[in-house]
């Protein structure tokens, strides 16, 4: 399963997201996830991924797709 189908699965089972309306250009803003949520997506994609999400880096992160390079970034992946 590539990085972003992942991130949005996270997505639809830690936040409750409908997955029909998650695309990787979806802004946090625009699903509605504050910082509670924000808190609960960043540490179930650390443990998914098995990577450690740095705070300066997550306030660049606006959208689903910025996340899911972050974490090609971060784990090396090539997809």
């Amino acid at each position: 399963m590539e990085t972003f189908e992942k991130i949005k699965k996270i997505v639809v089972e830690q936040l409750g997201k409908d997955p029909e309306t998650i695309y990787e250009d979806s802004t946090l803003k625009d699903m509605e996830i504050d910082s509670l949520d924000m808190v609960e997506l960043v540490m179930a994609i650390e443990d998914e991924f098995d990577i450690l999400c740095e705070e300066a880096d997550l306030a660049n992160l606006t959208t689903l797709g910025a996340f899911a390079d972050y974490v090609k970034q971060k784990t090396g992946a090539t997809e």
